[in-house]
C-alpha cells in the first residue's frame, strides 16, 4: 500500500521534530521545511498528498506558500496551523486556498483526524463513483467544494463540503448525529455537537434558494437531507 506523504512546514526546531516523528510513526512520509522557499521546493519535487503549513514563518508566509501552491496544483488539501484565533485570520486561509485549519496548542490525534477527513474526501473515485451530486436545482461538486445553483457558484469550507457530502449520500434518509460526528469531526464530544448545529444552520441558508431541497431535524435522532 502506498504510504501518504506530507509536507510539513514549520519553523520551530521542536515542536516540528515532534509532529514530524509523530506522523511517521503512523506510517505517513514527512518532507519538513523551515522556511517557505524550502516548502515551495519540497512540494515541487515530492508531490505531497496533503500539506500542513504553519502561518507565521520566514521568508513567505503560509497563505503565500498556499497561493504558489495552488497556482501548480488547485486540489491538493491544505491545512494551516496557526496560533492567531481572529475570524480574519481564519477566512483569509480559506481565501488563499486552505481547506481547514488547526489552532496551537493541538494534539496529534486532533491533526491526524483532520488530515484523514481531508485525505478522504480529496481521494480519487474508483471506476463509477459519483464524483458530484445532484439534487433539486442544485450541483455539488466534492472534489472542488463548490455548491452550483444556476450560474451561481459557493466555495464551501472543508468542514461544510464534508458535511453536506454524508448528507448527499444518506438522501431521503436519516443520519444520526453521533455518525455524522464521528464522521467529521473524529469525536462526538459537546462542543463539536454545537458545533454541528453551526454548519448545519450554514448549508440551510445556502440551500434556501431551493424550497423543495430541506435538511429536516429528527429530534433526538439526527438529520433527514429530504429532496421532494
Amino acid at each position: 500500500m502506498t504510504k501518504v506523504k506530507i509536507l510539513y512546514v514549520e519553523d520551530e526546531p521542536f515542536l516540528g521534530r515532534i509532529v514530524k516523528e509523530s506522523l511517521e510513526s503512523r506510517d505517513f512520509v514527512v518532507h519538513m521545511a523551515t522556511d517557505g522557499k524550502q516548502a515551495l521546493t519540497l512540494f515541487t519535487s515530492n508531490k505531497p498528498d496533503i500539506c500542513v503549513l504553519d502561518v507565521m514563518l520566514p521568508l513567505k508566509d503560509g497563505y503565500s506558500i498556499a497561493r504558489e501552491i495552488r497556482q501548480m496544483d488547485s486540489q491538493v488539501p491544505i491545512i494551516f496551523v496557526t496560533a492567531k484565533t481572529q475570524t480574519d485570520d481564519v477566512l483569509k486561509g480559506f481565501e488563499t486556498g486552505g481547506n481547514d485549519y488547526i489552532r496551537k496548542p493541538f494534539s496529534m490525534e486532533e491533526l491526524i483526524v483532520r488530515i484523514n477527513n481531508l485525505l478522504a474526501i480529496a481521494k480519487p473515485k474508483q471506476p463509477g463513483a459519483a464524483e458530484k451530486f445532484t439534487f433539486g436545482k442544485y450541483e455539488f461538486v466534492v472534489s472542488r467544494y463548490e455548491l452550483k445553483i444556476g450560474e451561481g457558484v459557493k466555495k464551501l469550507s472543508h468542514r461544510e463540503a464534508s458535511l453536506l457530502k454524508i448528507l448527499c449520500e444518506n438522501l431521503n434518509t436519516t443520519v444520526s448525529r453521533k455518525d455524522i460526528l464521528m464522521a467529521v469531526w473524529g469525536d462526538d464530544s459537546f462542543f463539536n455537537s454545537r458545533n454541528l448545529d453551526v454548519y448545519i444552520t450554514k448549508l440551510r441558508d445556502y440551500l434556501k434558494q431551493d424550497p423543495a431541497v430541506q435538511i429536516i431535524t429528527i429530534k433526538g435522532v439526527g438529520y433527514h437531507f429530504a429532496v421532494s
